[in-house]
């Protein structure tokens, strides 16, 4: 018997009941909301997505969301004690040729992120931004693992609203907020894992410059070659370039791929 949206409401009831957690169920929109009662913060689930995912693997696509969509609020529910210019400080993407140190010779504070991205830190100014650097650091009195703890916390906290398109059934979502942290919301993992909660295929990311995000939901061959071409075009015109490789998110782990749809393997 076909699976409906309220037998699946039924089953992510059971799934996400929690004491601190509440569940609703918009039945004209066909999602299913997830939320801390505290901060309202939570995870919205697509229903015919997840009704999709179980008619073709059963449980274990069920207990893929369960993980996913728990990871995501468990990250949004992490606080830390923020003063000062603390909130004012941000990650930002890099390609790994960019500049480790200062025109005037001082090491800029950096961590690796992928094969093709470094993650930096800067202060931010309002119309423009600072990038922090080891004297900076060591002046103020404080550790790398706080100023990227906080910068962390400061990115999760910023809003994040995809637009949507989809082409050849493959579904692209666009962050463009234009505030100079879109491509820095790659390191939102809360919002990653709920991308990954919802989509039906397999999850790339792309950060073709600093003022973009894309996040696509890749169905098939042709999504390959659509998100390739469209990174190499972001790319080449972005104001502050990264990379012109898409990502393949897994497991937390992002993976650099130079796609080729007609070289996809397939499963």
């Amino acid at each position: 018997m076909k699976m409906t949206s309220i037998k699946m409401k039924r089953k992510l009831d059971e799934l996400f009941q929690r004491d601190d957690w509440r569940v609703s169920f918009n039945r004209d929109k066909d999602v299913y909301r997830v939320e801390w009662k505290d901060t309202k913060q939570g995870v919205s689930i697509n229903i015919p997505n997840v009704i999709a995912k179980y008619e073709r693997r059963g449980d274990v696509a069920l207990e893929e969301l369960q993980f996913h969509v728990s990871e995501s609020l468990k990250m949004m529910h992490e606080e830390h004690e923020l003063e000062g210019q603390e909130k004012q400080i941000y990650p930002v993407i890099r390609a790994t040729s960019f500049p480790k140190k200062t025109k005037a010779g001082t090491p800029l504070v950096y961590s690796e992120h992928t094969a093709e991205t470094n993650i930096y830190y800067a202060l931010d100014l309002g119309t423009t931004y600072q990038l922090i650097d080891e004297k900076m650091l060591a002046e103020q009195g404080w550790s790398y693992e706080r100023l990227k703890e906080i910068s962390l916390f400061n990115i999760r906290s910023l809003s994040v609203s995809p637009k949507k398109d989809t082409v050849a059934d493959n579904d692209f979502y666009f962050i463009a907020t234009q505030d100079g942290y879109d491509a820095s919301r790659i390191l939102n993992e809360a919002f990653l894992e709920e991308m990954k909660a919802n989509a039906l295929g397999e999850v790339v990311v792309a950060v073709p410059h600093q003022d973009v995000l894309i996040v696509a939901d890749i169905k098939n061959e042709t999504g390959y070659d659509i998100i390739a071409q469209m990174t190499m075009k972001f790319f080449a015109e972005g104001r502050v370039p990264i990379t012109s490789l898409p990502f393949i998110y897994e497991d937390k782990h992002l993976e650099p791929v130079f796609i080729l749809a007609k070289n996809k393997p397939k499963e």
